[in-house]
């Protein structure tokens, strides 16, 4: 097993790594729609939350030679289940509509710093 945290993760300290490589497989841990390097959301709702958060799993996607591309499974928690429709019409702008990753989703009462959603994916990584 490898324990995967950027330097911005730890300068957060938070008490969980930002991805764990098992095998071929990349889990990464729920992402927020939270500022970068901050555990604070990004204004503006859920659009804004959805937004902030496709970008911060690519990110970590990035910083471990994926992409979007890479990822086969996501289960999405969501604070309110209105937001359903908001959180598929920003999500799928990330995937190609004839590889969308196998998902669940459910609501949840009351998620990290208060999000509107959390988000959490595994990718394919095979060693190289």
């Amino acid at each position: 097993m490898e324990f995967i945290n950027s330097p911005a993760a730890k300068a957060v300290k938070l008490p969980f790594s930002q991805a764990v490589r098992v095998g071929d497989i990349l889990y990464l841990s729920g992402a927020l729609g939270n500022v970068p390097g901050k555990l604070e959301l990004v204004a503006g709702g859920i659009e804004a939350e959805t937004r902030q958060t496709m970008e911060n799993i690519g990110t970590v996607l990035k910083e471990n030679g994926l992409t979007f591309a890479d990822v086969f499974k996501c289960t999405v928690m969501l604070a309110d289940m209105a937001d359903w429709p908001t959180f598929n019409r920003i999500y799928l702008d990330y995937f190609d509509p004839d590889r969308l990753p196998a998902r669940s989703a459910f609501g949840a009462n009351g998620l990290a710093l208060g999000a509107r959603l959390e988000l959490e994916c595994m990718a394919y990584m095979p060693r190289r």
